[in-house]
This record gives structure tokens, C-alpha cells and sequence, in this order.
């Protein structure tokens, strides 16, 4: 469970049944307004979100992931049924998307992990260079990811509902930041400019959610 000023997200966490859990969101959809509009985040959370967690439950049942959690899934997510792929990834990354947006906290990274972006990439803004790039040229459907393999940061795009925590991603590691950038993420207001999306999304970061993923 994470705790973000007042709100609780519930993450990764599942009920008593063992099925997975839609986390609340914790704020309102107007809340990343004017950068991402309020019917976007209805629907994304809404609709989306809720129809990977629910199909993901229906992926795992009666089958040997069911009472795993999904860190155990991704683990072995080169074993498991396409269903179970796709659905827990597309929980676990929405799950993290709207995490790392939430309203609040520092809106650049600090201490530490400044440090390692600086070490990394150059600077604050060679790490947007380098992540808007990664974000803008991933053909078709997927994320980018702020990524830490041991003390070293790095930033890969990944197709799909794919994440750096599965054990045959193409680029693994520890997941700091992500966008999503499938076009369910942005059309409404953004159309076909999915850079401007790009650049909107560097406005709602919550670094501080970041940084406890860093020093985490």
C-alpha cells in the first residue's frame, strides 16, 4: 500500500478472495486538468483500468497464477497464458501511470535522484530529450519507462502492455516513471499529436513519488 498525503492507493494489494483490486484513484478526474482532461481520465481509468483488472482476474482463475501476486506473475511472464500477460500488465502499468501523477508533491526531482539523472543523462532536460523520444517513437501501442538497473538509470520504450519487471521484457529493471502511450491515453484532446501529450504529461509529474521509487 502506498501512502500519498491523504489518499491511499492500493497497488499490487488483493482482496480477500484473491482477486486483484482496481486501485482508487485518489483524485478527481478534472484533477490534471488543463494538461489531461477530465473524460480522458474517466474513461481511461474507468473503462480501461477496469477492464484489464477485471479480465485479469478472469485470466488467472483456475489456473497456477491464480494466488500469485503480480511481481510472482511478471517473474514468470514468459510462462504464462497471452491473457495473463497482457492483462496483468495493462493492471500494473495503469496502476503506476496514475500513481506517478497524482496531484502535488515536487514538480522537479531533487536531491538523490537529481543527482543520478545528472550522472546519467547530463541534465533534467537531456532526460526529457531522451524520454519524449523514447515515448514519441514507440510504433503503434506501449509505454516509455524511466528505468534503474542498479545505481544506473536508463530509458526504454516497451510495446504494448509490456513493463521492465517481466522476465522477458527487452529492457529490465526497477520502474521509476512511466507514460502511457496508447492512444486511449490522449485522442480526446490531443488527436494525433501525441508529442504534445508528451510534453503535457512533464507538467503533472510527481516527483516525489518518483524519488520514493528511487531511494525504495
Amino acid at each position: 500500500m502506498f501512502y500519498i498525503g491523504k489518499y491511499f492507493i492500493i497497488n499490487l494489494l488483493r482482496r480477500e478472495d484473491m482477486s486483484f483490486e482496481l486501485p482508487k484513484l485518489g483524485y478527481d478526474y478534472a484533477a490534471l486538468e488543463p494538461y489531461i482532461d477530465a473524460q480522458t481520465v474517466e474513461i481511461h481509468y474507468s473503462k480501461h483500468h477496469a477492464a484489464y483488472t477485471n479480465n485479469l482476474n478472469a485470466a488467472v482463475k483456475g489456473t497456477p497464477w491464480e494466488n500469485k501476486t503480480i511481481e510472482e506473475i511478471f517473474a514468470e511472464v514468459s510462462k504464462v497464458p497471452v491473457a495473463v500477460k497482457n492483462n496483468g500488465g495493462g493492471y500494473f502499468n495503469h496502476n503506476f501511470y496514475w500513481e506517478i501523477l497524482t496531484p502535488g508533491g515536487a514538480k522537479e526531482p531533487q536531491d538523490g535522484l537529481l543527482q543520478s539523472i545528472n550522472r546519467w543523462f547530463g541534465s533534467v532536460d537531456a532526460l526529457k530529450e531522451t524520454f519524449n523520444k523514447a515515448a514519441a517513437t514507440r510504433f503503434g501501442s506501449g509505454w516509455a519507462w524511466l528505468i534503474q538497473e542498479g545505481d544506473k538509470l536508463t530509458v526504454a520504450s516497451l510495446p504494448n502492455q509490456d513493463n521492465p519487471l517481466m522476465d522477458n521484457a527487452e529492457v529490465k529493471g526497477i520502474p521509476l516513471m512511466t507514460i502511457d502511450v496508447w492512444e486511449h491515453a490522449y485522442y480526446l484532446k490531443y488527436q494525433n499529436r501525441r508529442p504534445d501529450y508528451i510534453d503535457a504529461f512533464w507538467k503533472l509529474i510527481n516527483w516525489d513519488i518518483v524519488a520514493g521509487k528511487y531511494n525504495k
